[in-house]
């Protein structure tokens, strides 16, 4: 009987050390940054690239007539006035449910264009190997389609990668 346990726990032994070396991290596998945030219960992210700061918004954002609804406002960082948007409408998600508290924007730049996006929350920024990076998927809803650059899993839960470039032609767009 023993004879008969033993190719069993062999096998087992095998699994487990097949199971280990694909858990190895590649430490030459090219890494991407990523801004991750919250934006009205959904996970997005932009490259780290496209992102210059992250800036505290909280009573500095002043109202302006006339403009887009999708302009919250403009704000003076360090003597350089800069709108800051609401992507909620661009992305058909509902208006934000902690508006009012987040008081958080990310300063990007793409498409010629430098502002702040409010966001709901930052959630992190981080090195992701390219290779967790999933092509978008065919179910992804149209109006997402041309915005998003990959999908990918942070802490168990969908993140939504946009292009910055993109996501401000098409802001561009919606304008006109």
């Amino acid at each position: 009987m023993n004879s008969g346990q033993q190719p069993a726990t062999l096998e087992a032994a095998l699994a487990e050390q097949q199971k280990n070396l694909r858990q190895v991290v590649d430490v030459d596998e090219p890494q991407v940054k990523l801004v991750i945030f919250r934006l009205a219960d959904r996970l997005f992210a932009f490259p780290g690239s496209s992102v210059r700061e992250v800036i505290s918004t909280a009573n500095d954002v002043f109202y302006v007539p006339g403009m887009h609804p999708s302009v919250e406002g403009v704000m003076n960082l360090r003597g350089e006035v800069l709108s800051i948007l609401q992507l909620n409408g661009l992305l058909q998600l509902p208006e934000s449910s902690t508006r009012t508290a987040g008081k958080t924007a990310l300063l990007g730049q793409g498409a010629g264009i430098q502002t702040g996006i409010r966001i709901d929350e930052l959630l992190d920024v981080t090195d992701v190997a390219q290779s967790l990076l999933k092509p978008p998927m065919d179910s992804l809803p149209e109006h997402l389609r041309p915005l998003v650059s990959a999908l990918l899993d942070f802490q168990g839960m969908p993140v939504t990668l946009l292009d910055l470039d993109l996501v401000l032609q098409a802001w561009q767009q919606q304008l006109s």
